[in-house]
C-alpha cells in the first residue's frame, strides 16, 4: 500500500472518529502517531511524541491565545454585551426588524473582544432574545439572527480561528486581523439586509417597531458602550499602524479589560478566580489540538499526500478557480457535518500546499476559509450555533431554529462570493501595513 493512500486512510479514519464523538485533540494524535509509526516504525514514531508536543505549543506567539481569551472573557463578565445591545437598538430599533439588526450590530461589537462564536451566540442569547419576545418577534427570526450573527465571532479579529490558522501556515496574525476587518462589516451588512428583506415580505415577523429616541438619549446608550469600542480600536489599530505586535496588542487588550473590570466594579476575587480558570481550561483545550494536529501533520507530510495532490490538480487540466470552487464546495459540505476547528486542523496540512501551489494569497484564502467555516456553524444538521442557541433558549425547537436561518445562509453565500470575485477587499488593508 502506498504512503499517499494510507495517508487518505488515515484521514478518513480521524474524520470517522470525530464524527463518533472522539475528541479532536485525541482523534488527530492518535491517527497522527499511528500513521507514522506505520510507515517509520515503531522507534520514530516515539521520537516524535516525544518531540512534537514540545515544539508545537513552544512558539512565542502562540502567547496571543491567552490573552485575547482572557480579554473576552473579562468583557463576558462585566456585562458589555448588554450596553452594546442598547446602543445598536438605540440608532436602528425605530425600523421594523430592529431589533434582529441591534443584535446583529451587537454581536459584531461582542464578537471583536470575545474571538468566540460560541460565547456570543450564549451571551446575546440570554440578551437580545427575552427583548425580541417582548417586542412580539417570530421566534424563528430572532433565534436565527443571534445564531448567524454570532458566527462573526470566528471572523472579526482577535479571531481564536484565525489565529490557528496563521500558526499552521506559518502566516502573519497581524495581517490575518487586518484581512479580516472589512469581510465582517460585510457579514454584518448582507445580515441586516437578510432581516430587512424577511420583515418586508413576512411583517408578521416583526409585529411591532419600537419607538424612535432622541439623539440624547442614542448618544447616552453610545456612551455607555463606547469602552468597549476604544478598546477594539486600540487593539486592533495598534496592530494596523504598527504600534503593537500581535502578541502585544492582547497583552495591552487582556490588561484594559481588567481595567474595564475594575472600573465598573466587577473586578472581585469570585470573578478573578473564574476568569483565569475559564481561560485556563479554553487555553489548555486550544494547545492540546495543537499539539494533535502537530502530530497529524508529521504523519500527512510523511505521506506525501500533500505533493501527490498538487500534481494530481496541475495534471488534471483545472483551471485554478474550478479547483478552489472544488475546495470550497468541500469545506461547506464537511461543515455542515463537523465543527469550525477541527475541519480547519483537520484539512489544512494538505489543502494549503495545493492552495499555495496555484498562487492564490494565503492571507486571502484564511480570511475565506474562515467564512466558508462561518457558514458551517449555521448549516443543519451540526452547525454549533444551532445547538447553542437552543440551549441558551431551552423552550426553542431546532425547527423553529432551522426554519429562519436560510435566508443567512444565503446571505453567507453572497458574502462567499463577493470575496472571491473581489479579492481586494481582503487584501487592502494588509497591505497597507507594509
Amino acid at each position: 500500500m502506498s504512503s499517499p493512500v494510507i495517508g487518505l486512510l488515515g484521514f478518513a479514519a480521524s474524520l470517522v472518529l470525530i464524527l463518533f464523538g472522539v475528541p479532536v485533540a485525541i482523534a488527530l494524535g492518535v491517527i497522527g502517531v499511528l500513521g507514522f509509526a506505520i510507515l517509520n516504525g515503531f522507534d520514530s514514531a516515539l521520537f516524535i511524541l516525544g518531540s512534537g508536543p514540545f515544539e508545537a505549543i513552544a512558539p512565542y506567539s502562540l502567547s496571543v491565545v491567552p490573552l485575547f481569551l482572557i480579554m473576552g472573557i473579562f468583557a463576558s463578565h462585566t456585562k458589555l454585551s448588554s450596553d452594546l445591545f442598547n446602543a445598536a437598538n438605540a440608532f436602528v430599533g425605530q425600523f421594523r426588524g430592529g431589533l434582529a439588526m441591534a443584535t446583529i450590530g451587537a454581536c459584531a461589537g461582542f464578537g471583536a473582544i470575545s474571538g468566540s462564536s460560541l460565547a456570543t451566540v450564549a451571551t446575546m442569547g440570554r440578551v437580545a432574545m427575552p427583548e425580541m419576545r417582548r417586542a412580539g418577534y417570530d421566534d424563528s427570526l430572532s433565534a436565527a439572527s443571534i445564531a448567524a450573527a454570532g458566527t462573526l465571532g470566528v471572523l472579526i479579529p482577535p479571531s481564536i480561528l484565525l489565529i490557528i490558522y496563521g500558526l499552521l501556515t506559518q502566516q502573519s496574525i497581524g495581517q490575518l486581523f487586518s484581512a479580516a476587518i472589512i469581510p465582517g462589516i460585510i457579514a454584518t451588512l448582507l445580515y441586516s439586509v437578510a432581516v430587512a428583506v424577511q420583515v418586508k415580505r413576512f411583517p408578521h415577523l416583526a409585529a411591532r417597531v419600537s419607538a424612535q429616541l432622541s439623539w440624547r438619549t442614542r448618544l447616552s446608550h453610545l456612551a455607555a458602550a463606547w469602552p468597549i469600542i476604544a478598546l477594539f480600536l486600540l487593539v486592533i489599530g495598534g496592530i494596523q499602524v504598527g504600534l503593537f505586535s500581535p502578541t502585544e496588542a492582547a497583552s495591552v487588550g487582556a490588561g484594559g479589560a481588567i481595567l474595564l473590570a475594575f472600573s465598573r466594579k466587577k473586578l472581585t476575587w469570585k470573578v478573578l478566580v473564574s476568569v483565569m480558570w475559564e481561560s485556563a481550561e479554553m487555553t489548555g483545550m486550544v494547545f492540546l489540538v495543537m499539539v494533535g494536529a502537530a502530530l497529524f501533520n508529521y504523519f500527512i507530510e510523511t505521506t506525501g499526500l500533500p505533493h501527490l495532490l498538487i500534481e494530481l490538480v496541475q495534471d488534471s487540466g483545472m483551471s485554478s478557480l474550478a479547483v478552489l470552487l472544488c475546495v470550497l464546495l468541500f469545506y461547506i459540505l464537511l461543515g455542515s457535518i463537523m465543527d469550525a476547528m477541527s475541519m480547519i486542523l483537520l484539512t489544512i496540512p494538505f489543502i494549503f500546499p495545493m492552495i499555495n501551489a496555484l498562487g492564490y494569497d494565503p492571507i486571502w484564502f484564511g480570511v475565506v476559509i474562515v467564512t466558508v467555516a462561518e457558514l458551517g456553524l449555521i448549516t443543519p444538521p451540526i452547525g454549533m450555533n444551532l445547538f447553542v442557541i437552543q440551549g441558551t433558549v431551552p423552550d426553542l425547537t431546532s425547527q423553529t431554529v432551522i426554519r429562519g436561518i436560510l435566508p443567512f445562509i444565503c446571505a453567507d453565500i453572497v458574502r462567499l462570493v463577493i470575496l472571491v470575485a473581489v479579492p481586494g477587499l481582503v487584501l487592502w488593508l494588509p497591505r497597507l501595513m507594509y
